[in-house]
């Protein structure tokens, strides 16, 4: 889960990270009060968005007075960055910069550790600095089992070019930043720009983090920080049944237990499609390994509340679930439904109870469900029945 910039800054100052005043507003009234709450003088009025290039698009602006603060919130609410909405801006308190520098810490998948990378020139886009000059920015691989300890930090710093003067207060903020990446369970934390004002503070002017979904059992307090309004209701309704959804562009639903299968399934579906006007998978849809047929039903229900869904094509390699479990549930599903399901369903069980599972539909003989013997032939039909 991406945070939005106040967030971040919210969960860096419990955590004892240097941050400068923040407030959030809605309206430009709202944020009138807040340059007044901030004292009233020079502020930086910054859209909320998720995403990067804020600044460029115009959704980062300077206001010297309350009044100032008022019509550049006016300007940038409304604006769309990147496809994003501006919702909300936040009133941050203005600072004297001297230097700007970059940190970040993240989860490296591929070499299964964490990696943190610091520059001591921060501001510009990190990935333009990544190609342009390399060799300006340091990378450091972090023990998971050790994690940044003063030792770590000074190494970080020292890689990364600071000066003598700077260096103890840059390693200390780090240490703060790795406390906030591990009591949060993030697989991101980073600041750009991490900057050294002019009396010499080291403060973190901006904030990213990316929290693990995973770990949300450890943190209740988390589900405040999702951002329920911009959520697809299909994933939203998925994510409240324990589903593992995510939203496609294509038209054919799908549906199946264990991701490897669901993946490949996207796979033949998508080939399929080339014969059958292109149509694509609308969908991945992983109703898990132990699925019953109160799952599948939920994950049917989600499946046929997509309009953009033509077709659906149901694919369970029995083991732990049993097809039979399945097949009630599609029976369950359906007649719940009623007339409000018009679209078809191609169904290929294989494994565990697959008789009795085929038995089972085969008898209730809802007009919109057609057996499949394969998956290459399922995916083909639910194709066909898409592209009609």
């Amino acid at each position: 889960m991406d945070l939005f910039e106040y967030q971040a800054r919210d969960i860096f100052e419990k955590h004892g990270v240097p941050v400068l005043g923040g407030v959030v507003a809605t309206t430009p009234e709202e944020a009138r009060e807040g340059a007044e709450k901030l004292g009233g003088g020079t502020v930086v009025v910054k859209a909320q968005v998720k995403t990067g290039g804020r600044g460029k698009a115009g959704g980062v602006k300077l206001a010297h007075s309350p009044e100032e603060t008022a019509e550049k919130a006016e300007q940038i609410l409304g604006m769309d960055i990147k496809g994003h909405t501006v919702h909300r801006v936040m009133i941050a308190q203005g600072a004297k910069i001297a230097e700007e520098y970059y940190f970040s810490v993240l989860l490296d998948r591929s070499n299964r550790n964490y990696l943190a990378m610091c520059s001591v020139e921060g501001g510009m886009e990190i990935e333009q600095l990544a190609v342009e000059r390399p060799e300006a920015l340091a990378r450091i691989a972090v023990d998971p089992a050790v994690g940044i300890d003063a030792a770590k930090a000074d190494e970080i710093v020292t890689a990364a070019g600071f000066a003598d003067d700077v260096k103890a207060s840059v390693a200390e903020v780090i240490q703060q930043l790795w406390t906030v990446f591990k009591q949060e369970d993030a697989t991101l934390v980073e600041v750009n720009p991490l900057v050294k004002t002019e009396d010499g503070s080291i403060v973190a002017l901006d904030g990213k983090v990316t929290l693990d979904e995973n770990a949300s059992f450890r943190h209740p307090d988390h589900e405040a920080l999702e951002d329920k309004a911009a959520a697809d209701p299909l994933e939203a309704k998925a994510k409240e049944n324990d589903l593992n959804y995510v939203k496609l562009d294509g038209e054919v639903g799908i549906i199946g237990n264990g991701a490897g299968l669901v993946m490949s399934t996207l796979d033949v579906v998508a080939y399929a499609g080339e014969a059958h006007g292109g149509v694509k998978p609308a969908n991945f849809l992983d109703i898990g390994g132990g699925a019953n047929a109160a799952v599948m039903a939920a994950g049917l229900d989600v499946i046929l509340g997509d309009e953009q869904v033509k077709a659906v094509f149901v694919n369970v390699f029995g083991g732990i679930t049993a097809c039979d479990e399945v097949a009630n549930g599609i029976v369950g599903a359906l007649d719940l439904l009623g007339d409000h399901a018009t679209k078809p369903l191609v169904v290929r069980l294989d494994g565990n109870n697959v008789e009795l599972g085929r038995q089972i539909l085969t008898e209730r003989n809802h007009p919109l469900v057609t057996l499949a013997d394969t998956m290459d032939g399922g995916a083909d039909k639910a194709a066909e029945l898409a592209n009609a």
